[in-house]
């Protein structure tokens, strides 16, 4: 259509909406009355007017259309896990993603019959080596390519502990880097520790900094190769969270211009453990739901859903089925894969976006200017703010004014749980000597979870 539906209709301008806004108010204060805040320190507005953009005819990075439905699978025996990838292949996972807690398995077996062309595999170790990934980087002749998450300061920073020490973890993390030319960010921690979105972008980056910083005397050639991943967590603030994916897209492509690195990035995206439930456990698939839909619109390369029940269950056949077909829909019944980019030019998703990001740049600047990430993770100072948001952010689920459906809102008496607990949803810190004071992830129902369990 080469004619404007509205060139008849004269423009007004975000100062007339304001002037129309105050005049309806009858004499209400229109900050107090309509603009609430943020924990991240932001005035959400009423309205949003493209007068007051500068850029919006800039494209983001992220290719919606291209994203990946995740399968997580933990590895106990190569063969039963081989199955269950198989099979949540065979019924629409893009992409599986191996948990493996050593390397005393056979590789060849738990590929079997996996088309590499196909589904891309990403290993999550819980284990440090070197060797093994020096091994398996490339599965064949034709060069395709395994993925391993390579994390040591975020093992140290989830544990308290290098997985040997400092010399050691670095020396084999830059054989790997150079083997397998990839490492990753498990930024999810921070959210699920209770960090707000702006502490969870800055800490991502300098998180990231550091290992730059490291590379640094790599040649250019390989760092242009080097694939970077950040393993995000989504919750539930729906348009911040889309708004948090896009800024740290624009936040690294920032830094890894700065050193010379790739400026794009994956960004893995599962919703968030920190907001989800044991009572009124259903409600934990609409709490996904929306996670999920924030990861694709925010530009997520590949999502991966968390099971409804994952809390209190151990995994099972059921649970990994609804939380795949929760992204099936998505993908193929409600269409979030037909455009590239489409929160491109929604005015309060540009506006959140570009205050994230700059807050999250100032933070980032005054951790650097104060020794860094490692640094101030050695001296709790990271554990510390974190655990000011966490406290903040209990206090209004406490209060009721952070709402969790089902639990401290509308809870249902009937509902009991006592006798379905597989595997326990509360927090548990185990006394062993630590180098640092660990991140401790924890969910905002737990206390009250507790309480309900002893009356049942």
């Amino acid at each position: 259509m080469s004619k404007s539906l509205f060139k008849d209709f004269e423009g007004v301008s975000s100062k007339a909406w304001k002037q129309k806004i105050q005049v309806d108010l009858k004499g209400a204060d229109y900050n107090d009355t309509l603009i609430w805040h943020t924990n991240e320190g932001i005035d959400v507005k009423p309205f949003y007017h493209s007068d007051e953009f500068e850029n919006l005819s800039e494209v983001s990075a992220s290719k919606a259309t291209q994203w990946k439905i995740s399968q997580v699978i933990e590895v106990e025996d190569a063969k039963e896990a081989n199955t269950k990838a198989t099979d949540a292949i065979a019924r629409g996972a893009e992409h599986i993603t191996f948990v493996v807690k050593n390397e005393d398995f056979n590789l060849e077996e738990l590929l079997n019959q996996i088309d590499l062309e196909e589904t891309s595999i990403r290993f999550k170790m819980q284990f440090l080596s070197s060797k093994f990934i020096e091994q398996n980087a490339a599965v064949s002749s034709s060069g395709l390519k395994l993925h391993f998450d390579t994390d040591i300061i975020g093992h140290l920073a989830k544990t308290g502990n290098w997985y040997t020490n400092l010399k050691d973890d670095h020396e084999k993390f830059n054989a790997i880097v150079k083997s397998s030319y990839q490492f990753s960010i498990d930024a999810s921690l921070y959210q699920n520790a209770g960090a707000n979105i702006v502490q969870q972008l800055a800490y991502s980056l300098a998180h990231a900094n550091e290992y730059l910083n490291h590379l640094d005397n790599l040649s250019d050639e390989i760092k242009e190769s080097i694939e970077v991943t950040f393993n995000i967590a989504v919750g539930s603030n729906y348009f911040f969270e889309i708004a948090k994916l896009r800024a740290l897209r624009q936040l690294w492509a920032a830094l890894a211009t700065e050193y010379g690195f790739n400026t794009n990035c994956k960004i893995i995206a599962i919703p968030s453990k920190r907001n989800k439930t044991i009572y009124d456990y259903n409600v934990n698939m609409l709490r996904t739901t929306t996670e999920c839909m924030s990861a694709v619109l925010g530009g997520a390369d590949i999502v991966a859903n968390l099971a409804y029940d994952s809390l209190y269950h151990n995994p099972n056949e059921f649970g990994d089925r609804v939380a795949r077909n929760q992204l099936l829909v998505l993908k193929n019944e409600s269409y979030f894969d037909k455009v590239n980019n489409p929160a491109d030019g929604a005015y309060y998703i540009e506006s959140l976006t570009e205050q994230l990001a700059e807050k999250a740049l100032i933070l980032f600047k005054d951790i650097e200017a104060n020794g860094g990430f490692l640094s101030q993770l050695k001296e709790g100072t990271i554990q510390r703010k974190i655990k000011e948001s966490a406290d903040k952010e209990q206090v209004d689920f406490d209060a009721e004014k952070l709402i969790l459906l089902g639990t401290n809102k509308h809870p249902n008496p009937d509902d009991k749980m006592k006798d379905d607990l597989e595997v326990s949803p509360f927090l548990k810190i185990e006394k062993r000597k630590t180098i640092i004071q660990p991140i401790i992830e924890k969910r905002l129902s737990e206390k009250l979870e507790i309480n309900r369990l002893k009356n049942e």
